[in-house]
C-alpha cells in the first residue's frame, strides 16, 4: 500500500500539535492565575488553615476531656462532703 504524504496534511497535522500546546500552556496559566486569586480572596477573609483547625480541635477535646474528669471529682468531693 502507498504512501500518501501531502504537505497540506504534513502542515495541518503540525498546526494542530502545535494549537494543542498552546492550550495546555494556556491551562495552566489559567490554573496559576485561578490560584492566586483564590489564595488572595481566603487571606483577606481571615480564614484559619486546617492545621490552625485542627490544632483548636484537639485543645477542645483535650478541654472537654478534663472538664470531665473535674467534675466527676467535684461529685466525688461533695458525695464526701455530704456524708
Amino acid at each position: 500500500m502507498p504512501s500518501f504524504r501531502s504537505p497540506i496534511f504534513e502542515d495541518v497535522s503540525r498546526l494542530m500539535s502545535d494549537a494543542v500546546g498552546v492550550a495546555q500552556g494556556a491551562r495552566r496559566e489559567a490554573e496559576t492565575l485561578a490560584k492566586s486569586q483564590i489564595e488572595r480572596v481566603l487571606s483577606k477573609m481571615n480564614v484559619v488553615t486546617r492545621e490552625e483547625f485542627e490544632a483548636v480541635r484537639d485543645m477542645a477535646t483535650l478541654a472537654r476531656e478534663e472538664n470531665e474528669r473535674l467534675e466527676k471529682r467535684i461529685a466525688e468531693l461533695e458525695s464526701k462532703l455530704t456524708k
